[in-house]
């Protein structure tokens, strides 16, 4: 059996390929998709909670760079300085992205339990809690 870690990147290798294929015709990358997701959360999001809220997905500068390709297509636009909100146009196109990606993540976790997937979730995230407070040293 393979050790956890090399089926963490594997997995993360894994469903950031597929989703960027899959996202690729409508402009998006998995980053791109997470950053829409953020932003549709509160109708007036700051840069800020984009990057708070995204920062174990990727860099500052990734993430910057992924707010400036939403801005740029159009997905969002800016009510006011370092604030962030869908535009209509936006909203439409993410309910038919959203769509694509149910279908993504339904086939993803085909054949495993909804409690395995719990079980699993958990297992992860208390292994990181370990590791963050210290406890895994």
């Amino acid at each position: 059996m393979k050790p956890i870690g090399y089926w963490l990147n594997r997995t993360d290798v894994a469903l950031t390929t597929t989703m960027n294929a899959m996202l690729a015709e409508y402009g998006l990358t998995r980053l791109t998709w997470q950053v829409l997701n953020v932003v549709a959360a509160d109708p007036r999001t700051a840069d800020t909670t984009v990057l708070t809220s995204l920062t174990a997905n990727a860099s500052a500068a990734e993430l910057t760079a992924a707010i400036d390709a939403v801005l740029a297509d159009r997905w969002v636009l800016r009510p006011a300085a370092e604030q962030l909100a869908l535009t209509e146009d936006g909203r439409t196109r993410l309910v038919r992205v959203g769509e694509r990606v149910a279908a993504f993540r339904e086939a993803s976790v085909a054949g495993i339990a909804p409690e395995e997937y719990r079980t699993a979730v958990g297992v992860l995230e208390r292994m990181t809690l370990n590791l963050e407070s210290g406890r895994g040293h």
